[in-house]
């Protein structure tokens, strides 16, 4: 069997010292959505992986969980107010539970509550309320370290469904999207919360609901965010705007985190198709040349992950193969419909948000691939949106109140 991956182990990324197999932030160590970890059932039982632990009365919303050094870590909503939530990751057990802001008003349909994933570093957690504030708490006990608010300490202004970004720890910052023309971008001292440097882009433009990533381009660190108006990218060390790309901005919302590779970048809108431009050093700044434009690779509220030069994701009511390079589609399938989607030890984990079907799919450019499939149980009546997460040996589901994880290490199978 082929493995796309080193051994476990333990591997720094993005500022963060975890396990390999752990998943400490929002899509895993790297933020690819793809895990490290080996050793998983190749395919399941015929009624789906067995249940290791089910956690219910946990409160609603639409974060997605992190896990690291034996414990879960999610968000959640009670009333008007979110939370973090600490859990044993052996039996699901509650540990401890934190306030850490408000509900965000939604404009439009109403989707309130948290939906933000935690980001874990070492012994400290940060957490974002919908409402714009910012916590960081420490891992054992939960205790509030410091707290901004993106809305009153950074004149922040998000789109019209509240904040959605998860965090990001680099080395001794925390990147994050306020929105807005005084800080649309900020780096802040991940020990404090004091800023270091505000990124002003130009067109006061908004936090919409993807999550920042870490791009190299030549000899220039940047971050990378998928903003209302477009992608941008902001030097690492100071915050100045390096480039912008439009091409792909949804009108309803842009909602995708960046796919990356190399100087390389892929985004894409629900409404609009995905785009993939390469990144130039260019005098004192950095120029953004579009590779290729298509309306059939629209992945948005599901992610799309990175495999072996393939881009998988769901446009519409179906999954797509392309090549990453080129754009040029290889299958699509309707599968379970609308879905999330993440990636490990060669196989994909794919969760119709709609049905609650669960299917386990062998990436390849030559065809859908189906090696096994569940109807998940404890179903909401609502599109259940949070990405699945292997970790540990543990496939997660969330869906609203219920946190649901199933055995999916072949080293446990019964």
């Amino acid at each position: 069997m082929k493995h796309w991956f080193s051994a476990p182990g333990f591997v720094l990324t993005c500022g963060l010292m975890v396990s390999a197999a752990d998943w400490p932030q929002w899509r895993g160590p790297e933020r690819t959505g793809v895990s490290s970890e080996t050793g998983l059932l190749q395919e399941w039982p015929a009624d789906g992986p067995p249940l290791r632990w089910k956690a219910t009365d946990l409160g609603t919303g639409y974060s997605g969980p992190a896990v690291a050094r034996g414990r879960v870590y999610l968000q959640t909503t009670r009333g008007n107010d979110e939370f973090v939530v600490a859990l044993d990751e052996k039996t699901g057990k509650q540990l401890w539970t934190t306030a850490i802001g408000k509900v965000g008003k939604n404009q439009g349909p109403q989707y309130p509550g948290t939906r933000s994933t935690p980001t874990v570093d070492g012994s400290l957690l940060y957490g974002l309320a919908s409402d714009g504030e910012l916590a960081c708490l420490e891992t054992e006990g939960g205790k509030l370290k410091w707290q901004k608010s993106f809305r009153k300490d950074f004149a922040g202004k998000v789109g019209n469904w509240a904040y959605s970004e998860s965090v990001l720890i680099d080395g001794d910052l925390l990147i994050c999207t306020p929105g807005g023309g005084t800080a649309t971008l900020a780096a802040l001292n991940k020990l404090t919360g004091e800023p270091v440097w505000k990124a002003a882009v130009p067109g006061d433009d908004l936090a919409d609901y993807a999550s920042i990533m870490i791009v190299e381009a030549g000899k220039t660190k940047q971050y990378v965010q998928f903003l209302r108006k477009g992608v941008v990218g902001v030097e690492a060390k100071t915050g100045k705007v390096l480039w912008q790309y439009a091409r792909t901005v949804d009108m309803g919302a842009n909602i995708l985190t960046p796919v990356v590779k190399g100087d390389r970048v892929f985004t894409s809108g629900s409404r609009t198709g995905g785009g993939l431009v390469e990144l130039k050093v260019d005098g004192d700044g950095v120029k953004a040349t579009e590779i290729y434009f298509d309306k059939a690779l629209g992945a948005s509220i599901g992610g799309a992950v990175l495999v072996d030069g393939r881009l998988y994701g769901t446009s519409g009511q179906t999954l797509f193969c392309a090549e990453f390079a080129t754009g040029k589609v290889k299958w699509t399938d309707r599968a379970v419909g609308p879905a999330s989607l993440c990636a490990a030890d060669g196989k994909l984990y794919v969760r119709g948000y709609n049905t609650g079907e669960v299917a386990l799919v062998e990436p390849s450019p030559e065809g859908y691939r189906e090696k096994s499939r569940f109807k998940q149980p404890e179903r909401s009546k609502i599109q259940a949106w949070p990405h699945p997460v292997v970790a540990n040996g543990g496939l997660y589901l969330r869906d609203q109140g219920v946190l649901l994880c199933f055995e999916v290490s072949a080293a446990k199978k019964n």
